[in-house]
């Protein structure tokens, strides 16, 4: 066990309020209090990683307390380890032999002297037994007490729960009976579609929506298997799925004193495969009389189970009707709880910290109020165009909005850190404010545009795409938007523009002049008897994109497609200044490997190289053999070997980061091998089928 004192960079810092930053959120003002005030922390760790512990660490900084970092081999050197205080390694990579050692996590609390262990999100941040073993321990669990986590833990007994505090529920099953034939009867009672839902589940993992009876055992067992590999439990509740959900969720807060307020709803309806992307509160077009009946329903569901602490109560509501249910509490602080403070000008890590050592809630109800519009977006290292595969990689380019009133960061990544396979691929939360929607979705977009990132491939275009939709500018959200417009959402990839190739060309030039004149001098460009030309060459997928560059002294002659382009340009470091025609344009150029990243208004463009010595193999298996697209398990293999397979059909399923994705057949044809049994671990580009195609 190793421990890190704080880096000097960090140990002074100007400012870590989240007030002083975003002063949207403003400062607390406590409740009148009589008799003695009940003592503060001044150590706690943070059993957690990335973004969330930095996010602590901010606050907790603030307040004048101490922080302790536990990590993992993959995170030693990770954002949240420099800022904190201390620092102590846990063990390897894997989740299970780091952030999910809960007796370790307690022997360095013990050893540090921390008082209070604040477990973020995910992880151990709903594990009963964990929040038992801190109070057995006499260490502050920074949470709810383990009896609501037990509580609200199994989805099925917490409906049982809710049912009996009259929060109204959705139609389904959510008994003990795990039979598949028996659950498949009840979903046959229900009515098609169902959803089903791992019971210990949460973040979309473990769901299935099964549209007709026939197809209702296969998804059963891919669901269970998911839960198991999430949670370690596999029971699950069948209910019915709304086909115009909205997903809307109310932040409740309580204390020890017995007081429970909400701080008003978020809305998450815009997902894919059950997961968030992007959150806004409040709600829109959401009525004050059903924001009110759903704010009373929460505290009436976190009053039924004694709770204390933060918390979110999440319900489903159909668009047409306007009724809402009760789907599930997350006993936690979300990963979305950044809109909520920026509209309510709160400090919730803060609320924790002060609940947790025992003082009151900051404030009563009545004077909780919202102003304006919050959104965030969750930038992910995915590949939208790929089934959002989560990809790895270095951030050899990082360069986010600039932070201000209106605009949030919130990051557990810097420039070179690496997005490794062991942990969600979350690169940032990015949050607006605005007074109105519409001026929050422009704030929005605008820091999109400016958001870049090189070396591994992200959603952000995806997410520029969703603000710009119709449907989401207007308010008409459901948890079918993305799905409903997906053609808009996910277009094919358009063809470079003549400008982005000739700012790719005058950068790659450039930058090769540069090293020449770094070789041979004042002979860099200089030819006898002639203009010096260069032909660049770029290559997406198979199509290939060339431009003759034509050096004229002071400018260059740009040929693209029959055209040419008069223009002139400077490279400092990777900042392009360029005037195209009557044109001026200011880029950013990443050169990695042979990858040309360019980043120019407001899109990003990644293209390859054609280096004209680089020598070309070919390839030995042809595209016969297919290829994991990312690192991961084998779940199961779905084929038998030399029968005949259509196209489409599944091969195999490949479990990445507790996600399952189906490997389907290229073309009609047979499986002649599997690479790998079920069980067995892979890396990305591992060989995994011999596939024979008719």
């Amino acid at each position: 066990m190793h421990t890190y004192p704080m880096p000097s960079a960090f140990a002074t810092p100007p400012s870590a309020n989240l007030a002083d930053s975003h002063p949207a959120i403003a400062p607390e003002t406590a409740k009148t209090e009589t008799g003695k005030r009940p003592t503060m922390f001044n150590k706690i760790l943070i059993a957690n990683r990335g973004e969330i512990a930095c996010r602590v660490i901010k606050t907790a900084r603030a307040m004048g307390i101490r922080t302790v970092a536990v990590y993992s081999d993959a995170d030693a050197d990770a954002r949240f380890v420099k800022l904190a205080d201390e620092a102590y390694r846990l063990g390897p990579a894997p989740a299970a032999e780091s952030y999910l050692k809960a007796e370790l996590i307690l022997d360095i609390a013990r050893q540090s002297g921390a008082q209070g262990i604040h477990p973020g999100y995910g992880f151990l941040s709903e594990n009963e037994d964990f929040a038992a073993a801190c109070e057995a321990a006499g260490i502050a669990f920074i949470g709810p007490p383990a009896s609501a986590i037990a509580a609200m833990g199994s989805k099925s007994a917490a409906k049982a729960l809710m049912e009996k505090a009259k929060v109204p529920l959705v139609p389904g099953y959510h008994g003990n009976n795990q039979e598949p034939d028996f659950l498949k009867s009840q979903a046959d009672i229900i009515g098609y579609p169902v959803l089903i839902k791992a019971s210990a589940g949460g973040g979309g993992k473990g769901m299935r929506i099964v549209e007709k009876s026939d197809d209702f055992l296969a998804a059963l067992a891919s669901c269970q298997r998911e839960a198991r590999a999430s949670f370690g439990d596999d029971k699950v509740l069948v209910e019915k799925y709304l086909t115009r959900p909205r997903h809307v969720e109310i932040q409740v807060f309580a204390d020890s004193q017995g007081d429970c307020v909400y701080l008003f709803e978020r809305d998450c309806s815009v997902q894919r495969r059950h997961q968030k992307v992007l959150e806004e509160a409040p709600a829109p077009h959401l009525p004050a009389e059903t924001r009110k009946a759903m704010g009373e329903a929460a505290v009436a569901a976190a009053r039924a189970v004694g709770y204390v602490g933060a918390g979110t109560v999440e319900f489903i509501m159909d668009v047409d009707s306007g009724q809402f249910y009760f789907m599930e509490m997350n006993t936690r602080l979300q990963v979305e709880h950044p809109v909520t403070e920026m509209i309510t000008g709160q400090d919730l890590v803060a609320w924790q910290l002060k609940v947790a050592s025992g003082q009151p809630l900051p404030l009563s109800q009545d004077k909780l109020a919202i102003r304006g519009h919050s959104i965030e977006a969750r930038i992910y290292a995915e590949d939208p165009d790929k089934g959002f595969l989560p990809a790895t990689g270095t951030l050899v380019h990082l360069q986010p909005p600039a932070e201000n009133t209106q605009v949030r960061v919130d990051t557990g990544v810097l420039q070179g850190d690496t997005i490794s396979p062991f942990y969600d691929p979350m690169i940032a939360k990015l949050i607006v404010w605005g007074e109105t929607r519409e001026a929050a979705l422009q704030q929005l977009d605008a820091a999109l545009a400016a958001y870049q990132v090189a070396g591994v491939t992200t959603n952000i275009r995806f997410l520029r795409r969703i603000v710009a939709n119709p449907a989401f500018a207007s308010g008409d959200v459901d948890t079918g938007l993305i799905a409903r417009y997906q053609d808009s959402l996910l277009p094919p990839a358009a063809a470079p523009s003549s400008e982005q190739l000739a700012l790719l060309a005058l950068g790659e030039v450039l930058a090769t002049q540069a090293d020449d004149r770094h070789a041979f001098g004042a002979l860099a460009g200089w030819r006898l008897n002639g203009t010096l030309k260069r032909r660049v060459a770029f290559q997406h997928g198979e199509t290939r994109h060339e431009v003759m560059a034509s050096y004229l002294g002071d400018g260059f002659a740009l040929e693209i497609g029959g055209e040419t382009i008069q223009a002139s340009a400077r490279l400092e470091q990777n900042r392009l200044a360029a005037t195209l025609g009557d044109k001026q344009l200011d880029a950013t150029l990443v050169r990695h490997g042979l990858q040309r990243v360019l980043f120019a208004a407001g899109e990003r463009l990644a293209l390859d190289y054609v280096d004209p010595y680089a020598y070309q193999e070919a390839g030995v298996h042809g595209e016969t053999h297919l290829k994991a697209p990312m690192p991961g398990r084998v779940v199961a293999l779905l084929a038998e070997e030399g029968k005949a397979i259509a196209k489409g059909e599944p091969l195999l399923i490949l479990e990445a980061m507790k996600m399952e994705h189906t490997i389907t057949a290229p073309a009609d044809g047979k499986v002649l091998a599997f690479y790998f049994a079920a069980g067995e671990q892979v890396k990305d580009g591992d060989e995994l089928v011999d596939f024979e195609a008719e």
